[in-house]
């Protein structure tokens, strides 16, 4: 495939650049395999470089005090985006696999209009508000409070919807007055070097206030964990890796924000459209071939419509298949990597060990790229492996419930708790049920919670922190009290 974008290269210091030892890693096509770019593999060198460079950007340069240019920047860099959207859109179908319908959603349209609204936010945010004056030990005292970028924020990001995990940390954090290292995934460093490009060539951004390394290795992105110039980092990704994160940043006592897995749960409950509410759910766990934190991946359906649910979720499964991402019609493209793949797949055979049923699929698909089958499993409890832990597959899971306190115990039993859903023909009904669940949003009855203003994140393993919203924005603040003689 050609893409009609620049070689992949790191922003350091205001500055495009290789790594200083000229080291390079393949980018892959995921859906046929084929190598389709080198990115920069930076040395520990490059890492230091880009932490000392946004450090001295934000100690010494007025970026995290001129609000106006902090917003003519964002502004500035939102129309560069909306500039090269087309290509944009290209290279992430072919770097991460997503299908090309998700560019008007969270591959690149949502992301985009996220970052003219947090703009926006900045503009008007009142950065500092007047308590009054009150009399604390007798002392009669004017009291103001301040909200202060955090500092250097180390941003590092997942290859699933690289482009909206990006701006969603990048902009809230460019935008109260921190500078950024931003460090993607392995897997898809182009769209984050892309990123790069478009602030260097067409922003006011000075040198040093954001930066992109691209490391190949995890030792060398570690550094960012656990330097002490590096204020805050912010991490998405897995549960696992979140954890190790936050014990390395505990050494130099960082602020860290977390988002992590999901096991989310469709609450159907007995008064519901079963097949619509199961086909509404299949149809979500086949979006970008399952990988999103925040799908429903646990369809719970009442005990004596367990087998319509599951016929309804394999026929909708089956209507969707697998197709090429640039194909407009496609909705689960291909896993991100062999390694993805294989993972999925040795989930495929736990559900057979475990003693279920595939309804349909159940299979990876032999042809170049790495394909896995829509896949619905039946026969299984919540205790099951794969109804407990995250596969980040095309793979539903359909649990029978006995009433709404089942459904609710079922949605609970989980280290996570990221989002859900709940369908019931009685709106109040539905929506007491949701109060019950333990989990960052939750849809009623088809609502749709995600959008920039949204504050997204989870209970339990499933992080720390918001994201997004103006929660999102106020992550990446410190909060100062001043009083002074009234």
């Amino acid at each position: 495939m050609t893409l009609d974008t620049p070689v992949p290269q790191m922003l350091v210091d205001g500055k495009l650049v290789g790594a200083s030892d000229a080291a390079t890693f393949p980018i892959h096509n995921p859906a046929d395999g084929t190598e389709i770019g080198r990115a920069p593999d930076a040395s520990r060198s490059d890492v230091d470089t880009a932490i000392a460079a946004a450090r001295r950007a934000f100690d010494e340069s007025s970026w995290c005090t001129d609000r106006e240019l902090r917003v003519r920047c964002l502004r500035q860099l939102r129309q560069a985006l909306l500039d090269h959207a087309e290509s944009f859109r290209a290279l992430t179908t072919a770097e991460v696999g997503m299908p090309a319908f998700m560019m008007g959603a969270a591959g690149f349209d949502v992301p985009v209009e996220g970052l003219r609204w947090v703009t926006d936010l900045a503009a008007g945010y009142a950065f500092e508000s007047d308590l009054g004056t009150a009399s604390p030990m007798g002392i009669a005292s004017r009291r103001t409070v301040r909200r202060e970028p955090v500092g250097v924020v180390a941003a590092i990001t997942p290859w699933n919807v690289p482009t909206q995990i990006n701006l969603a940390k990048v902009g809230p954090a460019l935008a109260a007055g921190c500078t950024v290292v931003l460090k993607p995934a392995p897997d898809t460093p182009w769209v984050a070097c892309e990123l790069g490009r478009l602030v260097a060539e067409r922003t006011d951004i000075p040198a040093g206030v954001f930066n992109v390394v691209t490391p190949h290795s995890n030792d060398v992105a570690a550094m960012l964990t656990t330097d002490p110039r590096v204020d805050m980092v912010s991490f998405t990704g897995s549960t696992a890796t979140g954890k190790a994160i936050m014990a390395a940043a505990a050494t130099t006592l960082k602020r860290v924000f977390l988002e992590l897995g999901g096991k989310s749960a469709a609450i159907v409950l007995d008064d519901a459209d079963v097949a619509a509410a199961a086909a509404a759910t299949a149809f979500a766990a086949c979006i970008h071939a399952g990988q999103g934190c925040a799908l429903t991946t646990r369809l719970v359906v009442p005990r004596d419509r367990y087998d319509e649910a599951v016929r309804s979720a394999a026929a909708t499964m089956e209507s969707i298949g697998v197709k090429d991402p640039s194909d407009p019609g496609a909705v689960c493209g291909p896993v991100i990597s062999q390694v993805q793949r294989d993972r999925v797949a040795s989930y495929l055979r736990l559900a057979e060990e475990e003693g279920g049923t595939f309804a349909t699929g159940g299979h990876v698909i032999e042809r170049d790229g790495w394909w896995v089958e829509p896949t619905v499993v039946a026969g299984l409890d919540n205790s099951s492996r794969l109804a407990q832990e995250e596969i980040f597959g095309p793979v539903l899971v359909v649990i029978p419930h006995d009433g709404d306190d089942d459904a609710v115990r079922i949605a609970n039993d989980s280290a996570y708790g990221l989002s859900g859903s709940v369908d019931s023909a009685d709106p109040v009904r539905a929506r007491a049920v949701a109060a019950r669940i333990r989990t960052g949003t939750m849809a009623v009855n088809g609502g749709v919670w995600f959008s920039p203003d949204v504050p997204f994140g989870g209970y339990k393993h499933s992080g720390l922190g918001r994201e997004m919203g103006v929660a999102g924005f106020e992550e990446y603040l410190e909060t100062k009290t001043i009083a002074e003689p009234a």
